[in-house]
């Protein structure tokens, strides 16, 4: 959320116009239902949600397979024993560089890389685990840090999952010519740590998995420049005010809120979903051409990861 637009002086959405914690949890009631096991909440930065706690306690009652939560780990020090006392399962946290300069460089953040450090322990120590450590790669920026990243969670439990640097939103100046391939940066870790593929853990991971061939862990790659994994997309996304996407790239969804508080139905809302999941035709990663590139698409800090 670059400061030069998301200043003192922007005006953000009226507290009136976001879900409330009620209306989340009776959705998320309804895509259970329908066969929806896993939940993630993303941001912006979840954390600053207030009472997000509670929101995670009433989340986790629905009977969820596994909660979630994607953070930029400024908080998690002092809010993971809160989390996982509420119900959380797991948290993953984005940490581009271990390097402060590189990390401010790529975030446009006020916060040191130990604050991310210290979160990740402290999640560690709540259970939250494994703790996903998400590092989106970009050529020239933070590409030679692949090895030290690596390096620093290889036999620790936890897993770093590499992103290509991915053309979301229009303001992160994507060029493709800034992409690492996931390959690429497979081979720089293989060359001193030799890696082996491993099965996915389930229909539609995103992440493809390496193991460490001497049994010290695993790293996942992100592939949707190199190798887009559109077809076996299982995900929808829920923006803070009611508007559901089917896709990461997408440049509109459907608006819940209004149905949400104008009498309709679980059956209504199930009717709804099953509408758009069945009529859903995006593909962008696979169809990504000059054309599709520069059409305006939902900023990564509106609509999660």
């Amino acid at each position: 959320m670059p400061k030069e637009i998301f200043n003192r002086e922007y005006e953000f959405l009226q507290r009136d116009l976001l879900l409330s914690f009620e209306e989340i949890v009776r959705l998320t009631r309804v895509f259970r239902d329908l066969g929806v096991g896993k939940v993630r909440i993303t941001g912006g930065e979840p954390l600053l949600r207030r009472g997000v706690e509670t929101l995670v306690s009433e989340l986790a009652e629905t009977g969820l397979d596994d909660l979630t939560l994607t953070t930029n780990g400024s908080l998690l020090a002092r809010k993971a024993a809160e989390l996982a006392a509420a119900g959380l399962n797991r948290v993953t946290v984005s940490l581009d560089s271990l390097d402060d300069a590189v990390f401010a460089a790529m975030n446009d953040v006020d916060f040191p890389v130990t604050d991310v450090l210290d979160g990740i322990e402290a999640a560690v120590d709540a259970g939250l685990t494994p703790v996903k450590i998400n590092m989106v790669v970009k050529r020239g920026t933070n590409s030679d840090g692949v090895l030290p990243m690596a390096e620093r969670f290889r036999g620790t439990g936890n897993i770093v999952r590499f992103i290509e640097f991915m053309d979301v939103g229009t303001t992160n100046g994507w060029r493709l010519d800034d992409v690492v391939p996931a390959q690429e940066i497979i081979d720089t870790i293989s060359a001193k740590y030799p890696l082996q593929p491993a099965d996915p853990n389930y229909k539609g991971e995103v992440a493809t998995r390496w193991r460490y061939a001497d049994g010290a862990g695993e790293i996942g790659v992100i592939t949707s420049i190199s190798r887009p994994f559109c077809g076996d997309c299982t995900r929808a996304r829920l923006s803070a005010e009611g508007v559901l996407y089917t896709c990461l790239f997408a440049s509109g969804g459907i608006d819940f809120r209004e149905p949400l508080r104008s009498g309709a139905s679980d059956d209504d809302l199930r009717s709804i979903i099953t509408d758009v999941w069945e009529g859903r035709t995006d593909r962008y990663s696979e169809l990504r051409s000059g054309v599709t590139v520069n059409l305006p698409k939902v900023e990564m800090s509106y609509i999660g990861g």
